[in-house]
């Protein structure tokens, strides 16, 4: 489907065989469902999303594989070797999150309001990192739903507060992607162009190099979504320890 590059593939078999060997096939599933999910979105409307912001395309790489799945991949390893609900929470929470992020970066900018920046309120141009819609907003929990609906059915559906679980899990995910998004909107790095003006994530636009403005010149968005999944698995492991 042309979804990833080379180096894509390659991160996403390791992804993915850890996953199998921790959780087996409801954790494949779940990866599935992500990845085929958020590719969905990614595709749909495409030519309404250009724009001039974001560094990567959608075409994902090593990198972004692994700063949407590594952190679910480690928690599947871990739940593999040292078998413990706590580890399996955190794995769904930090799709889930993964998932909300996605949906929410993927369907907000369809909204026909321009968003509004997280910190200042101020209206901002679709793409900009911690820009905030209604629409995105619900894709996110939405998103993060999904997820947790799968996970239920998959390990939980005989657990008595099941409905509970699900509601937890669902604004975990959700959490997760704002925390995400508070991240971007304050330390996440940005550059300008020096020919057209532009501000943008990457560090070439108009075929040049493109100045600093703000943010850590290291915190770029493929950390800002391992934090946005570690944060998600963070309070997965609180669900498991507050529900269990």
């Amino acid at each position: 489907m042309k979804k990833l590059s080379k180096s894509g593939v390659f991160a996403a078999i390791l992804v993915g065989w850890s996953i199998s060997f921790g959780l087996g096939f409801f954790g494949l599933l779940l990866l599935a469902i992500f990845f085929f999910t958020s590719s969905m979105w990614s595709s749909l409307w495409k030519g309404r999303k250009d724009n001039e912001i974001v560094e990567k395309g959608d075409q994902r790489d090593a990198w972004q594989v692994v700063a949407n799945g590594g952190v679910a991949a480690i928690m599947a390893l871990l739940y593999g070797l040292f078998p413990s609900p706590i580890w399996l929470f955190a794995f769904v929470a930090s799709l889930a999150a993964a998932n909300a992020d996605t949906w929410a970066s993927e369907i907000g900018t369809l909204s026909r309001q321009r968003p509004f920046h997280v910190l200042t309120w101020k209206r901002v141009e679709p793409g900009t990192s911690g820009a905030i819609t209604a629409l995105g907003s619900a894709a996110a929990f939405a998103g993060s739903f999904v997820i947790s609906f799968f996970a239920i059915l998959s390990w939980w559906s005989s657990y008595y507060n099941s409905h509970l679980l699900l509601i937890a899990l669902s604004v975990v995910g959700f959490l997760g992607n704002f925390i995400d998004t508070l991240i971007g909107a304050s330390l996440q790095v940005m550059y300008r162009c020096k020919e057209c003006g532009v501000e943008t994530e990457s560090k070439r636009h108009c075929g040049r190099k493109t100045e600093y403005v703000s943010g850590l010149k290291w915190l770029n968005n493929d950390l800002v979504n391992i934090a946005c999944t570690s944060a998600g698995a963070l309070l997965g492991i609180l669900v498991a320890l507050l529900l269990l």
